[in-house]
């Protein structure tokens, strides 16, 4: 095994000494403004620069620019911690966090070439694959090379968005979009079956999460094939998919779940998370069968699945990774709590005895008001050294 190479002290500003560290402080800012950019947007009608459709804009920047920057942060860091070999930091990682970070602002710039827009859009992906490529090569950890195909995934899905706006091809935006969210529902299906039973057996002391082994076995190829029947949009399939999907994913729930959970925020705010994918693929079967909106199923994903669990793994990894006690304050719990509503009511937004843009402003406060609560907290952990003083 090659040993980790890293500097032993931490430099004052520790921002670039770990891929989560960056990417979780950028990316919850941008959880907060480009969901107030959206609203709007969206309640003023007025448009972005360089989307037509300022729906591709508000799907694409919470997909590619949000959630994609979680992934990417942690993926840089876990791989470290699943090779042992030292992922980027430092300069590399300023320059993997700049791509990302200058392409959430040019949509916005009149002026600039379309193709380059799009040239630093789909830089992103590409180069966190070379970033844990490397470590993941150098120690032989074959089994983590699961995650380059997907982020090679991710890059066609959004290059998918940018053919149709650059005018080359048609129809393939919404598709991207779709393919980007199925991906990401994928991730957290093959990193939460790891991670998930793990943080709850070490957050809760007695219990033993019970893990399935057909589950286990069946549930990545059973969500890969739910992704590929539902873009074809044979209705009938993608009901009997989505039916399939959801049961396994609440089977391999009611096995990590315990009443004890709530003892601990950490691991309930996982597992309430990990509630809404399944619920997101009972809605998806409801949809195709024309009884609800196919928004309501997405935006149980989006919000209550992605939503919930980012914030939760945020909470999670940056403390231990920086040192510290796995305690969150009860102003983190708070924000645990206005997460949930935002999804409670994103999800429940046409039943609700209020006018619907009410409801999507209210879900959208709710959903700005967690991260602003998260930013206060963590900023200082995710700038600030170690408590121990160590480099990481």
């Amino acid at each position: 095994m090659i040993s980790i190479n890293e500097p032993r002290k931490s430099p004052p500003f520790a921002m670039f000494n770990l891929g989560f560290r960056p990417f979780f402080l950028l990316g919850a800012i941008s959880a907060v403004v480009l969901l107030g950019i959206w609203l709007v947007l969206y309640s003023s009608g007025m448009s972005v620069q360089y989307y037509s459709n300022t729906m591709y804009w508000h799907a694409h920047e919470m997909i590619f620019g949000f959630t994609l920057a979680i992934i990417g942060g942690f993926l840089l860091t876990a791989v470290r911690n699943w090779t042992n070999v030292q992922t980027p930091f430092g300069k590399p990682l300023m320059l993997i966090t700049a791509v990302w970070f200058i392409a959430r602002f040019m949509p916005f710039i009149p002026g600039l070439p379309e193709w380059l827009i799009a040239v630093v859009d789909l830089a992103f992906a590409p180069v966190v694959a070379v970033g844990i490529a490397i470590p993941i090569l150098r120690s032989a950890n074959y089994r983590n090379l699961l995650f380059i195909p997907i982020l090679a995934a991710f890059f066609i899905a959004n290059l998918m968005v940018h053919l149709e706006i650059l005018g080359i091809t048609e129809n393939t935006a919404l598709k991207g979009l779709h393919v980007a969210l199925y991906l990401v529902l994928l991730v957290i299906t093959v990193i939460g079956g790891r991670v998930i039973p793990f943080f709850t057996e070490r957050g809760v002391e007695g219990v033993t999460c019970t893990r399935y082994a057909w589950i286990e076995k069946s549930i990545i190829p059973a969500t890969a094939i739910w992704l590929a029947v539902t873009l074809s949009g044979f209705s009938t399939l993608i009901s009997i998919a989505s039916v399939i999907v959801c049961v396994l994913s609440f089977v391999r729930l009611y096995g990590w779940f315990s009443p004890a959970i709530f003892k601990n925020p950490l691991v309930w705010i996982l597992q309430l998370g990990y509630l809404f994918i399944p619920v997101g693929f009972a809605l998806t079967a409801l949809a195709s069968a024309g009884l609800v909106s196919s928004s309501i199923a997405i935006h149980s994903f989006a919000v209550g699945g992605i939503g919930l669990i980012t914030l939760g793994m945020m909470a999670r990894v940056s403390l231990g990774h920086t040192g510290r006690p796995l305690a969150v304050t009860p102003m983190i719990v708070a924000a645990f709590i206005l997460m949930t509503l935002a999804a409670v009511i994103r999800v429940s937004i046409t039943h609700l005895p209020i006018p619907y843009l009410a409801g999507l402003h209210l879900s959208g406060t709710l959903w700005m008001l967690a991260w602003i609560l998260f930013l206060i907290r963590y900023l200082p952990i995710l700038i600030k050294p170690r408590a121990d003083g160590l480099f990481g």
